[in-house]
C-alpha cells in the first residue's frame, strides 16, 4: 500500500472524528436544515448530476456491465427526485439522538436512564448505486454521526456530483463540512486502508456483491453491519389465492431485478402445484424471466431450464429465477434456512396458521405475508432511507436507518449516594 493512500485515508479519518464530536451535539434544527437544503441542492443540480451519470453509464457499457448493474447505476430526474424526497423524509423523522430508551430508579434513589447517542464515524463502502451517497449522508447527519463514503469506480462521477451538492448544503447549515466525506480516489488500496482505520472509524457498512463483502469481512479491523447477498424467497402456499400470487410474484421478481430485495427463488407447495405452478412459471417466462426449475417446474412449462444445485443459493440480480416444488410450509422453511442469506422471505397464503409457521420459522431479517419482497427497503418501512439491510444479528438487523445508527450510554443521577462496603 502506498504511503500516499495511507496518508490520505488517515487524514479523512482524523477530520471525520473531529466532525463527529461536533455532530454528536448538533441541534435538531441545524441537522434538519442541512437535510432540507441538501434536498433542494439535488434538485437544482439535477442536470449536472445526470451529466456526470452519463459518463459513468458510458464507461459501464464499454466495460460490459450487465443490464441489471446498469439499471442500478442509472440516474434520471425521477431517481434524483426520489433521493431528494428521501432526505426530506429523513428530516421529518424524530431526532434519534437523546431519546430515553429506558429508565428506572434504584432503591437507593439513583435514577438510571439508557439514552441514545450517535455511533461516531460510519464508513460506508458501496459499489454501483450512486443514490447510496445521498441516503447514507442523510441518515448519518440525522443521527449525529460523521460519514466516510467510498463509492465504487462505476459510479465515481455520479457520486462526486451528488457529494458536491450535499457538501454545500451542510456548510450552509453551519455544520462541519467534514461530517460527510467521500474518498476521492478509485484506487482499490483505499478500501484496505479504510478497513484499518479502527482509531477513527467506529463501524463499517459494506453494500455490494459477494466479493466486496467477503473482502471487507476478511480484512476489516472495525465492527461491521454485515449486508450479505439478497437470496430472497417467495413461497406460494396451498392456501394461496392464485391471482394474488401471480401479482406478488411478478412484482417480487421483475419490478427491479437488480435490487437486493428481488425474489431469486420461488417455492410452490406441492398441494397446489396442479393449479398454481404452470400459471406462475408461464407468467414469469412470458414476462422475460428465465426460469430454472426442478422437474415439476420443467414439466409445467417446457421453456423452463433445468436447475442445478448452485441455483438454490444464487443471487442472480437479473431476470432469472429458480423454481422448486416443496412439501408444505415446513419444507419451505427448511429450504429457506438452508439456502437463503437471512435477508427477506415472503409467503402467499390465506391460511393464518401457515403464515405464522413461515414467519416464525424463517431465520431472516425480514419476513412478509401476502406482500412482495421488494418492500425490503428502509424508505418503504417509513425510515426515510436506509444505509443497507443488515443480515447479521448483532445491534442492527434489517433496514439500517437513523435509530440503528445510534448506540446508547447510561446516564445516572444521584443525590450524593456512595456505595457501601
Amino acid at each position: 500500500m502506498t504511503t500516499d493512500i495511507q496518508t490520505l485515508m488517515t487524514d479523512l479519518g482524523r477530520r471525520a472524528r473531529a466532525a463527529a464530536r461536533v455532530m454528536a451535539l448538533a441541534p435538531t434544527a441545524a441537522k434538519d436544515q442541512a437535510l432540507r437544503a441538501a434536498a433542494a441542492a439535488l434538485r437544482t443540480d439535477a442536470p449536472l448530476i445526470i451529466a456526470a451519470n452519463a459518463k459513468d453509464m458510458r464507461a459501464g457499457e464499454a466495460k460490459g456491465l450487465t443490464k441489471a448493474l446498469l439499471d442500478r447505476l442509472m440516474l434520471n430526474p425521477a431517481r434524483i427526485e426520489a433521493m431528494a424526497k428521501g432526505l426530506e423524509d429523513i428530516a421529518a423523522l424524530p431526532d434519534p439522538v437523546g431519546r430515553t430508551l429506558a429508565g428506572w430508579t434504584r432503591p437507593n434513589g439513583l435514577a438510571i436512564a439508557r439514552v441514545a447517542v450517535p455511533l461516531g464515524v460510519i464508513g460506508i463502502i458501496y459499489e454501483s448505486r450512486p443514490n447510496v451517497t445521498a441516503d447514507a449522508a442523510g441518515l448519518c447527519l440525522k443521527s449525529g454521526n460523521a460519514a466516510i463514503l467510498r463509492g465504487g469506480s462505476e459510479s465515481f462521477h455520479s457520486s462526486r456530483a451528488i457529494m458536491a451538492a450535499l457538501s454545500a448544503a451542510i456548510a450552509a447549515a453551519g455544520l462541519p463540512v467534514d461530517a460527510v466525506q467521500m474518498v476521492p480516489t478509485t484506487d482499490r488500496e483505499a478500501v484496505g486502508a479504510m478497513l484499518r482505520l479502527s482509531e477513527y472509524i467506529d463501524v463499517i457498512v459494506p453494500r455490494g456483491g459477494k466479493s466486496l463483502v467477503a473482502r471487507v469481512v476478511e480484512e476489516s479491523r472495525i465492527p461491521l453491519f454485515q449486508h450479505l447477498e439478497g437470496i430472497c424467497h417467495t413461497y406460494v402456499d396451498a392456501a394461496a389465492d392464485l391471482e394474488m400470487a401471480k401479482a406478488v410474484v411478478l412484482n417480487a421478481k421483475m419490478r427491479r431485478t437488480g435490487v437486493c430485495g428481488a425474489t431469486e427463488t420461488l417455492l410452490v407447495d406441492r398441494a397446489c402445484a396442479d393449479t398454481h405452478l404452470k400459471p406462475l412459471v408461464s407468467m414469469l417466462i412470458d414476462a422475460g424471466c428465465e426460469v430454472r426449475g426442478d422437474h415439476a417446474a420443467q414439466q409445467a412449462d417446457c421453456r423452463a431450464l433445468p436447475a442445478v444445485e448452485a441455483d438454490w443459493s444464487t443471487e442472480y440480480l437479473d431476470s432469472v429465477i429458480s423454481v422448486k416444488v416443496v412439501d408444505g410450509v415446513r419444507a419451505a422453511v427448511d429450504h429457506v434456512n438452508a439456502y437463503g442469506s437471512h435477508h427477506t422471505e415472503a409467503i402467499i397464503t390465506e391460511e393464518a396458521k401457515a403464515a405464522e409457521a413461515f414467519l416464525n420459522g424463517c431465520d431472516s431479517a425480514i419476513v412478509l405475508w401476502n406482500a412482495s419482497t421488494q418492500f425490503a427497503d428502509g424508505g418503504e418501512f417509513g425510515m426515510g432511507a436506509e444505509i443497507g439491510i443488515s443480515t447479521g444479528k448483532m445491534h442492527a438487523r434489517g433496514p439500517v436507518g437513523v435509530e440503528q445508527l445510534c448506540t446508547f450510554k447510561y446516564v445516572v443521577k444521584g443525590a450524593g449516594q456512595v456505595r457501601p462496603g
